[in-house]
């Protein structure tokens, strides 16, 4: 069965290559060229994954990721121009997954498309009916579904990615180079800014005092670990 793709993109000739390319691909394509359009059509079709532009009429793409990151985890990936970098990192904060900065090629855009899609069929394939637990936080991991305590909490891929790992390594230190080499594609360049910010977006979520966290410890020079059995020591 075709994945889904849900597009919300103003600029005709931009969602016209990006439909044209992903259909040849193998994908369906589903089309709105405005934020209330796109926020209609992300509730009826299902999309398998949504592909946002930052910039939209009548309702923006970060009012858009807010509204959705309400109702659904379906991922969503950012078009945004290169100025627009504090609104990206606003977007990465409201739940998007990723973003892809204009001008870009379709093949680019497929590729981060897939890896999206890839990382959540394999989890799900190799996790069906498991769950980690620790203390009051719980992870589905077939259905990509956090709570802490009755609170259902979302993450973005990355941050639900990291949260997984870091669970799955319970008590053992994991070092930056390892989390990011895991967890983001194998040809990024190694980042360890990024991964301290979405360290900290991640504790935001799932810590009491994210200032002091009681679950995610820093491990000062070598990376972190996810400590199962919590006592009042912060590192």
């Amino acid at each position: 069965m075709s994945q889904k793709v849900l597009l919300i993109e103003d600029d005709a000739a931009i969602a016209d290559s990006i439909s044209y390319s992903l259909t040849n691909e193998g994908f369906e394509v589903f089309t709105a060229d405005d934020g209330v359009t796109g926020l209609a059509a992300a509730r009826n079709s299902y999309p398998d994954i949504i592909i946002l532009d930052l910039m939209l009429p009548k309702l923006s793409g970060l009012d858009l990721c807010r509204t959705l990151r309400k109702e659904s985890s379906v991922p969503i990936i950012m078009l945004t121009a290169k100025t627009e970098e504090v609104d990206r990192v606003v977007g990465l904060e409201l739940g998007a997954d990723d973003y892809v900065t204009k001008p870009f090629s379709t093949r680019e855009l497929i590729a981060r498309i897939r890896a999206v899609l890839r990382r959540i069929k394999g989890a799900a394939q190799e996790d069906t009916q498991m769950k980690l637990q620790a203390g009051d936080i719980s992870v589905d991991l077939a259905r990509r579904r956090v709570t802490v305590g009755e609170k259902p909490i979302h993450l973005p891929l990355k941050q639900f990615e990291l949260l997984r790992t870091l669970m799955s390594h319970q008590d053992k230190v994991l070092t930056r180079e390892y989390l990011f080499q895991t967890i983001w594609d194998s040809d990024s360049t190694y980042d360890t800014g990024t991964l301290d910010v979405h360290i900290r977006w991640l504790r935001e979520k799932i810590e009491k005092d994210p200032g002091r966290p009681k679950y995610i410890r820093t491990v000062r020079g070598v990376g972190y670990k996810f400590v199962a059995e919590t006592d009042e020591r912060t590192y």
